[in-house]
């Protein structure tokens, strides 16, 4: 015979608890009438009991266990941008026909609030279109090779799963990530397969820059100062200096 699941044993040991303690009532104060009183008062109360367990105190458990999900999530994202996303961003704006230009609301300050809704709708107006010519794809090639890893790592991440966007923005680059490393020489590639590959990258480079907005905010909300330094490492502003001055 199979063992009985921990939850059944659990609810017949409670169950049995309750007999005992409502059979030592009677046999201490032998009131019957009263002790039946007392299950049927009990019983109705049970229904609000299991109201404020299921959707109060559930609810402020799963909220908790969300919020310290979300907190190692933009933890992982941080790293990525450490680690990879504005160094990639930094070989990719060169060859933006726009020339990386977002406009201010880009350039932050380390003081002022990054105006989110502003730069989401500069990102919905903006082509993402990349000279293919101008891109160095074997720099490319070998930068991502050696992040491969690294990237392969944060793919396993289970927390990746909470959150579409980024888990999106891991597969696009993880996909350029192979498509370079099956090119034996990506300096010297057709027209047409640069072309293919540039695709690759501007898909990257939307995604990283949707990205990168949600992720300012985040730090400039709870962060202020590792927000100082996305400031000054801000990729998308070409006089940014880690200096502080």
């Amino acid at each position: 015979m199979d063992k009985m699941p921990w939850h059944v044993r659990l609810g017949i040991t409670l169950i049995g608890c309750s007999v005992i303690v409502y059979l030592i009532k009677l046999s201490l104060i032998d009131n019957l009438p009263g002790t039946i009183e007392y299950i049927f008062n009990s019983f109705g109360f049970l229904f609000i009991n299991v109201l404020l367990v299921t959707l109060v105190i559930n609810g402020l458990l799963t909220k908790r266990a969300k919020n310290e999900r979300l907190e190692k999530l933009n933890m992982v994202i941080g790293i990525f941008f450490s680690e990879v996303g504005n160094e990639l961003i930094r070989r990719i704006i060169p060859a933006d026909n726009s020339g990386g230009s977002f406009g201010d609301p880009f350039l932050l300050s380390g003081k002022e609030k990054p105006d989110e809704k502003a730069m989401k709708q500069m990102v919905i107006n903006h082509r993402f279109e990349l000279d293919p010519s101008i891109l160095d794809m074997k720099e490319m090639q070998v930068f991502l090779q050696e992040k491969r890893n690294f990237l392969l790592r944060l793919m396993e991440n289970p927390v990746m799963l909470e959150h579409q966007s980024f888990t999106f923005l891991l597969q696009s680059t993880f996909h350029l990530a192979a498509e370079l490393g099956h090119r034996d020489d990506p300096g010297n590639l057709s027209h047409t397969d640069r072309t293919h590959l540039t695709g690759d990258v501007s898909r990257v480079y939307e995604a990283i820059t949707k990205e990168w907005i949600s992720y300012m905010g985040y730090l400039y909300n709870n962060y202020p100062y590792l927000y100082s330094l996305a400031v000054r490492t801000n990729p998308y502003n070409p006089k940014a200096s880690v200096e502080v001055t």
